[in-house]
């Protein structure tokens, strides 16, 4: 008994080892990231004025959202895409009501400039990725030469859609992966949320820089229609429930490399508010985790593997000390995984401007090592429900 306890502790210290190394890697990434929150836009001539010296009519801009009951958040999402500074006469919004049970689509309605569309009426029967189908149809109606993808609950700052375009011209980018933002309302679940998001918004920019796998979130992220159409859209990954961003960046990658980047701009954060409860909070993170078998990428495999074994060796350590008595090997193996994440997680918050939360961070390092477990778990096999609706 004591061998086998002197074997899984030496299991779990190597994985730490290694584990800090790779955070300690996308430190080291993240930095190096250009941050052009302070570099000028460009101005772009509106179709009504000739302004010498600005460039000429800027590009077509189709901004997709797709909608299911989302009445408490649509108006506040429609009201910040309305305060754009990007030329009007050269965006498109276009919200695709998913079966709402609710008031969404007479909320949509209010705004003169947005076009609904209801998938109602291109759907027949029932199909797995509703989310998808809504994007598809989406941007099979739209004009623009550049789709832009947020959603329903998410907010932004005036200066979005010209800093998209901006760094879409200047990168040549086919697909760009922007940061997401959770503001936390100050209960418990969502500094925790928020915390975790932070950490995750950080490999995302250092995956996507260093062009280590394809990492982004379907709430802020630009595609051209070239790259889209050329990739055949969701074809072959449209059967997933989920996926509808990293496994269209997946594709996008294969097909333009080189042409995958990663915006790092406080003007190009998306905002968005806290799952309310724990219970929708897994089932969240649940739906991310059962798109990972779908990806079919080694270093994707590897890293999740490494993170999800780390954190089942800890819960397990955990159940183990109630008769091995090792409390203080447990306390010693929490506080140097909080060691090793702390100055990153501290440096990305700080992009986000939310440093003020760090100081809850050794707290919510329990909880994250619970809900990875359970989220990897779940999220491999089986169904679950998401706004609803049983999804495989």
């Amino acid at each position: 008994m004591h061998l086998i306890s002197t074997i899984f502790m030496s299991l779990t210290a190597l994985l730490l080892l290694v584990y800090a190394f790779l955070i300690g890697f996308y430190h080291r990434i993240w930095r190096k990231i250009p941050d052009q929150s302070t570099h000028a836009l460009p101005e772009y001539n509106s179709g009504s004025e000739v302004r010498v010296g600005h460039p000429a009519l800027p590009i077509k801009v189709s901004v997709v959202i797709p909608a299911r009951n989302e009445e408490e958040h649509i108006g506040h999402c429609l009201d910040a895409l309305s305060r754009q500074t990007y030329p009007a006469e050269q965006t498109e919004i276009i919200v695709v009501n998913d079966f709402s049970h609710d008031t969404t689509a007479d909320r949509v309605r209010a705004y003169r400039q947005c076009i609904l569309l209801n998938l109602s009426d291109y759907v027949s029967g029932e199909i797995n990725s509703y989310k998808k189908k809504a994007i598809e149809t989406g941007i099979r109606h739209a004009r623009g030469e550049l789709i832009l993808c947020t959603d329903a609950d998410c907010t932004m700052d005036k200066d979005w859609i010209r800093t998209m375009v901006s760094a879409f011209e200047e990168k040549q980018a086919a697909f760009l992966s922007a940061p997401v933002k959770i503001v936390p309302d100050g209960s418990w679940i969502s500094v925790f949320q928020s915390l975790d998001f932070i950490s995750l918004q950080g490999i995302t920019g250092a995956a996507v820089f260093q062009n280590l796998y394809p990492m982004c979130n379907g709430a802020n992220l630009g595609y051209t229609r070239a790259a889209f159409e050329q990739v055949g859209g969701f074809s072959g990954v449209d059967h997933i429930a989920s996926g509808d961003d990293m496994l269209l960046m997946k594709k996008i990658s294969a097909s333009f490399p080189g042409r995958v980047r990663y915006i790092k701009d406080t003007r190009a954060i998306v905002e968005t508010g806290a799952a309310k409860n724990l219970r929708t909070f897994l089932r969240q993170r649940i739906r991310w985790a059962s798109k990972i078998s779908h990806y079919d990428h080694k270093a994707t495999f590897y890293t999740l593997a490494l993170v999800y074994l780390l954190n089942l060796f800890l819960l397990v350590f955990f159940f183990t000390c109630f008769f091995t008595g090792q409390w203080w090997w447990l306390l010693a193996f929490l506080l140097f995984k909080t060691i090793s994440e702390y100055s990153f997680v501290a440096r990305v918050a700080g992009f986000f401007k939310l440093k003020k939360l760090m100081p809850w961070f050794p707290l919510c390092q329990p909880l994250h090592i619970l809900y990875t477990v359970v989220a990897g778990s779940f999220g491999s096999f089986g169904s679950y429900e998401w706004k609803n609706r049983k999804v495989k």
